[in-house]
């Protein structure tokens, strides 16, 4: 297998079609329905914690975090974390991952959710978050709802529903 020239970069405004049509190949028309989807509808993704990964220049993986509220803890929203289904298995999702991840701590976020399969977000420490701690608005399989603590005892700090950050805060 041939190594791929990956590039790594900050999503920018020129790369929201592009994203769009990732989404679409890679979830198609029922991601608008997903819990995590309508969370997300309710703030922008912040520009410089999410990311995109190119080879030349096709865009083949993405990944974003919204702000967020947990209970009163500020906390970060990751997802959606897609990479173009040709593409898959490749490496792309996890460098995107440690990018961003990276990016949130650097910049002082202390709490990072989502809702993802736990075997393959566990390797970035991402862990189930206790049941009725926190609230999605929406169903959620409670094995699927997990968390970084990129400061220790952020998590307890948060209790109780989770909502889109504010624009005024």
């Amino acid at each position: 297998m041939t190594e791929l020239s990956l590039i790594i970069r900050s999503e920018q405004p020129i790369d929201a079609e592009a994203i769009e049509r990732l989404h679409e190949r890679a979830f198609g028309p029922g991601r608008f329905a997903r819990t995590a989807s309508r969370l997300r509808e309710g703030a922008p993704h912040l520009l410089d914690l999410s990311f995109t990964a190119l080879v030349g220049t096709l865009l083949v993986g993405s990944v974003r975090m919204t702000p967020v509220l947990a209970g009163q803890e500020r906390a970060l929203m990751l997802g959606p974390l897609t990479v173009e289904p040709a593409f898959e298995s490749r490496g792309i999702g996890a460098a995107l991952m440690k990018r961003s991840l990276q990016a949130a701590k650097e910049r002082g976020h202390t709490l990072v959710l989502l809702v993802g399969d736990e075997p393959y977000y566990a390797r970035f420490g991402f862990k189930r978050v206790p049941p009725r701690h926190l609230q999605l608005p929406g169903p959620v399989n409670p094995d699927r709802f997990l968390a970084l603590e990129l400061e220790e005892g952020a998590l307890s700090r948060a209790a109780g529903l989770v909502a889109p950050l504010p624009a005024t805060s």
